[in-house]
């Protein structure tokens, strides 16, 4: 133990000692706010108010469509509807809405047109429809001496209360809260192995083309080897994850206060009845959204799955590391990796979301390559623990067997140089 603890010591200094990887630790956070606040601030800011001429011969809708800062509408009745065009044509105006005069209002809603130099957004159409509509359908029944605002009055908004066949009450948005924290700790997983996967094979990679592999196995097995760089890479990959969520959310709160986002907070000091009565809400809210989710087990489920996939993974890299002699060669060997990994998202968007007890998901979550990902976006939405006990076994249970494989290959990959392997060659070093 104490020559793997040497090598793991060895790796994560060589990591966190580097120029690029301090860098990176911690002008991430930074990149990473600085892009979202210019994300947010382009979302802020609104496009040209748009003009819009409105063609109603009949002057039915003439008090319908109401301006605002996105668009600005002008009402003709008389005006040749050819000269609008022209006006369309011109760029005068950004759109043409042609309502046609007809003896029948049903008839209206058929032919008419919106007219412009670009295809206009859905959204936009839709509410010019919609206000169409809804208008025809009030003379509608005008016109058969139905009351619309007796109708208005007799509309009720149903808000149904959720419950469980055990008689607790139910939480409404519940699973939209689940399939967020189950899709995050799955990309977080998926990320987590892509990058520090790769960290692995290119230190492997390194070493064998400098020689130093040579000198490093003439005192150490390889298996140990092997383990204590993907140990000492996981610690400082941990180290870096650790700095991006403390300086992440340093980042958020300063860049919050300077939006003026407490300014809620501040008011809401100045009411203290306010504060109380909401201070109350949100707490009971909160406490019954923390009890219905489970934090601790989910936290814990996470632990177990990313641990078990991640090392599943990193000694995949670091066989190829060892059998490729650069990261060109490698190509050939991380498409088949990375497969599982797409296919446990794709199988998460496509399943889980919608069926997450089904037979397919159920099965992905099990299977090792797929479970790290699948499991932990079944897991919020409840799962019978004799599918996550049988999860976990097959997810350690393969990655012994991966690691014992993996080891084979490095064993004899580390010292073969100038020859691309083939996958053929690669079954072979497995038999040694």
């Amino acid at each position: 133990m104490s020559v793997l603890s040497t090598i793991i010591q060895r790796e994560f200094l060589a990591k966190v000692k580097n120029k690029s990887f301090i860098v990176m630790t911690f002008l991430s956070p930074l990149l990473f706010v600085t892009i979202m606040g210019v994300v947010a601030f382009v979302a802020s800011i609104k496009g040209d108010q748009k003009q819009i001429a409105i063609h109603d011969a009949s002057g039915i809708f003439e008090k319908e469509f109401e301006s605002d800062k996105q668009t600005k509408f002008y009402y003709f009745k008389n005006e040749p509807l050819q000269a609008l065009k022209d006006s369309v044509q011109s760029e005068f105006y950004d759109g043409l809405l042609y309502i046609p005069v007809e003896d029948d209002l049903n008839k209206v809603a058929e032919k008419v047109q919106y007219i412009s130099n670009d295809s206009p957004n859905l959204d936009f159409v839709l509410d010019l429809e919609d206000i169409i509509a809804e208008k025809i359908t009030k003379e509608n029944y005008l016109k058969n001496g139905i009351d619309t605002k007796a109708i208005d009055s007799l509309k009720v908004n149903v808000s149904a209360k959720l419950s469980k066949s055990t008689g607790e009450d139910g939480l409404k948005g519940i699973n939209e809260i689940k399939t967020f924290i189950g899709f995050g700790f799955g990309y977080l997983i998926m990320m987590f192995i892509i990058i520090y996967g790769n960290m692995v094979m290119r230190s492997v990679i390194e070493e064998k083309t400098n020689r130093i592999i040579e000198i490093i196995i003439s005192s150490v097995k390889p298996f140990q080897l092997m383990m204590g760089k993907i140990i000492g890479t996981s610690f400082a990959g941990l180290l870096q994850f650790l700095v991006w969520v403390i300086l992440g959310g340093v980042l958020y709160g300063v860049l919050g206060a300077m939006l003026g986002t407490t300014s809620t907070a501040e008011q809401m000091m100045q009411q203290p009845e306010a504060l109380e009565a909401a201070s109350k809400f949100n707490f009971e809210i909160v406490k019954q959204y923390i009890d219905e989710l489970n934090i601790v087990s989910l936290v814990l489920y996470f632990l177990v799955y990313f641990i078990g996939g991640y090392f599943l993974y990193c000694s995949f890299y670091a066989a190829i590391g060892a059998a490729v002699d650069n990261e060109t060669d490698s190509q050939q060997f991380l498409l088949p990796i990375m497969l599982p990994l797409i296919l446990g998202i794709y199988i998460g968007f496509a399943t889980v979301i919608n069926d997450p007890h089904g037979t397919i998901a159920t099965v992905f979550s099990i299977v090792p390559l797929t479970s790290p990902i699948v499991m932990l976006m079944r897991i919020p939405f409840g799962v019978p623990w004799w599918q996550i006990a049988l999860s976990i076994v097959l997810l350690y249970g393969f990655f012994i067997f991966v690691v014992w494989v993996a080891a084979k290959i490095y064993r004899v990959g580390i010292l073969m140089y100038g020859k691309k392997p083939t996958w053929g060659e690669l079954l072979k070093w497995m038999k040694y």
